[in-house]
């Protein structure tokens, strides 16, 4: 049978470039690749097709004498490629296919040193409106694991040390045969770290890392928002064999308030007051967040719903020197219960009162009738 057309089946031109030809390449090579496609005879037909193509395309003199004589020029022993399709330095080329595939790169040869990061921790805190609006300093107590002292967190008994694995050289990696490709694993002995531990410490069993309880202080800066995470770096886990340790991340809640509602920096509260005091004017006293007190007053005529703002007497900003405001929304209250003395003097005064006294109502009625006298013509 004869050969399919190199540049066909990398699917470029003819005057493709030497980028256009490695990005066609890594791209088909990622798709028929064998271990993505087991037991496909297919694939594995296609991708030593694809890389005898690319061996010969990529070499400026294989590729010129390809364009001239065609498969011709690699026969007869005439320095075509190599065995099963795979040019001396396949392994070079393919390197960084490989790493997109199986992740083989900077984290497994990370752990060869046995050096491992520990784990981040999370610790969620409530705090009170107050206590945000003030800022907060805190002892909390976290069961983490930390170097264990005995052994320095080695994992080795005190006055020994790790030694190379003799699996894999300690290197972390060994290398094996699958079919024509050699791929490489984690060493299951060493399990990536590149050393063993003969005599196990007898604190800390050979982990290098104890349980314990830890109690640490947490500054909690004013103005902080619901959701707020501070971190606290290196107070995570404690690292494998002498790694460093994790972070902790403190997840912050602020509880309800019985008054106040916030939005950002802006505090916000809903104040009843009597439909006497919405007519003829008056003040009351509401609290603040910092404890304190300050007098409202009601023009006289003031509607239901309407807001006064109360600048600087909102919650801080975080890390400025800023206040938000507060912002204070008046409801007219509906007397209820009425005796029957006040039924009376809320008749007389309905009696006495004209559109002047009610202008919204009367303006809103207004328009009413005018609708329904359109909808009569």
């Amino acid at each position: 049978m004869s050969k399919r057309d190199y540049y066909e089946i990398l699917g470029v031109a003819r005057e493709a470039s030497e980028g256009d030809l490695k990005s066609a390449f890594r791209k088909l090579a990622m798709k028929w690749h064998p271990d993505r496609n087991p037991g496909d005879d297919q694939a594995e037909h296609r991708f030593k097709e694809l890389n005898e193509a690319y061996d010969v395309l990529k070499d400026e003199q294989k590729r010129a004498a390809y364009d001239r004589f065609g498969h011709a020029a690699f026969e007869h022993g005439m320095g075509g490629p190599g065995p099963a399709g795979f040019g001396a330095d396949f392994a070079n080329t393919f390197a960084d296919i490989f790493d997109d595939l199986f992740g083989v790169g900077g984290r497994a040869r990370s752990r060869a040193s046995g050096r491992e990061r520990g784990a981040d921790l999370r610790y969620n805190m409530e705090i009170s409106l107050t206590e945000a609006y003030k800022g907060k300093s805190a002892q909390i107590r976290i069961p983490t694991t930390v170097s264990c002292e005995a052994c320095s967190g080695s994992g080795a008994k005190p006055g020994t040390s790790p030694t190379p694995c003799r699996a894999c050289g300690g290197a972390g990696r060994i290398r094996h045969q699958q079919g024509f490709f050699t791929l490489e694993r984690t060493c299951p002995t060493c399990q990536g770290r590149g050393t063993v531990i003969d005599d196990p410490c007898q604190v800390c069993g050979g982990a290098g890392r104890i349980t314990r309880d830890r109690t640490l202080g947490v500054n909690i800066p004013p103005g902080v928002e619901d959701g707020t995470r501070i971190r606290l770096s290196g107070e995570g886990e404690a690292g494998v064999r002498g790694g460093p340790s994790g972070d902790l991340y403190i997840f912050l809640s602020i509880q309800p308030h019985a008054f106040f509602q916030r939005e950002g920096s802006d505090l916000y509260c809903r104040v009843p007051i009597s439909m006497v005091t919405a007519a003829l004017g008056g003040e009351f006293q509401v609290p603040t967040i910092d404890g304190g007190k300050t007098k409202v007053k009601v023009p006289e005529g003031t509607q239901s719903g309407k807001r006064f703002r109360l600048a600087g007497k909102g919650m801080p900003v975080l890390r400025s020197k800023a206040y938000g405001d507060m912002y204070v929304q008046v409801v007219i209250e509906t007397p209820q219960k009425l005796s029957k003395r006040q039924r009376e003097l809320l008749q007389e005064f309905d009696k006495a009162s004209s559109k002047e006294n009610h202008p919204e109502s009367a303006g809103f009625f207004a328009k009413v009738r005018e609708f329904f006298d359109g909808m009569r013509e």
